[in-house]
């Protein structure tokens, strides 16, 4: 996987975007805003990308995107509670009608044997359909986990719209 699949993939993110009339935002943690990065380097990204939240820490993602500390607590920031709250802050916190949420583990440091470097949790959610959660294990150093991060974050809003029940 390269940037130009990223980007080819994101294009028709946007035109999908655009025909059912989504607006969508990124709630990021790993990622760094990567993705919203890849989102504005199309032209026009304005008519359907609203805003990013780089919540980086816990206090973030509380703050930001109301995450409850309950949450982070419990099941910790790399879980599947924590980005399905994420998703539905950002949608919450934003004119958009959808949003993406990721947070991992990129390594070099900070894994576990619960939570090995490249653990990585991607949500979406929004109006029109079930929100979503997927677990993924990405092999490689650091940019290569967060590349992959960005490439399937924007494959999860695809099939996301695609499931749009407007």
């Amino acid at each position: 996987m390269t940037n130009s699949d990223t980007t080819s993939l994101v294009s028709t993110l946007a035109e999908l975007a655009m025909s059912k009339q989504r607006v969508l935002a990124t709630a990021e943690s790993c990622t760094g805003g990567l993705i919203a990065a890849a989102f504005t380097e199309v032209s026009g990204s304005s008519v359907w990308f609203d805003r990013g939240f780089v919540t980086y820490s816990n206090n973030a993602k509380q703050q930001m995107l109301g995450v409850a500390g309950e949450i982070l607590s419990t099941h910790g920031a790399v879980s599947e509670e924590t980005v399905l709250a994420m998703a539905a802050g950002a949608v919450a916190s934003s004119d958009a009608n959808i949003a993406v949420s990721v947070s991992g583990v990129a390594g070099p440091t900070g894994g576990s044997d619960a939570k090995p470097v490249g653990t990585v949790w991607i949500a979406c959610a929004g109006d029109g359909f079930a929100s979503v959660a997927q677990h993924h294990l990405f092999s490689g150093d650091r940019q290569s986990v967060r590349r992959e991060t960005v490439y399937h974050s924007v494959r999860l809003l695809i099939a996301c719209i695609e499931s749009d029940s407007h």
